[in-house]
């Protein structure tokens, strides 16, 4: 297999790309706090956790504060390995 071809296509987007990297620094990240990072809108940013929560690439958590739901997410042990191995594939391709 080549370099090229160990890339994830689940990260080829730099929201994606935005998110995972958010993640695997961080615990657990609320909604508004990874929109303030990104800078992306409300939808865009639902859109991606929809599709990496799919993969099992991130944990969504909700709960309630007060009044008002809050929604939080971490990344997955499967999410991390595959977002290092990521990583890696790109470091050697730079290489």
């Amino acid at each position: 297999m080549s370099i090229i071809e160990k890339l994830n296509k689940d990260f080829e987007s730099r929201v994606r790309l935005g998110i995972m990297s958010v993640l695997v620094v961080n615990g657990w990240v609320d909604f508004l706090e990874m929109k303030e990072h990104l800078g992306v809108t409300d939808g865009n940013l639902a859109s991606h956790i929809t599709a990496l929560e799919a993969k099992k690439y991130i944990e969504v958590k909700k709960e309630f504060v007060g009044k008002k739901t809050k929604t939080s997410y971490k990344i997955t042990r499967t999410g991390k390995e595959a977002f290092v191995q990521h990583i890696n594939a790109l470091g050697r391709l730079l290489k």
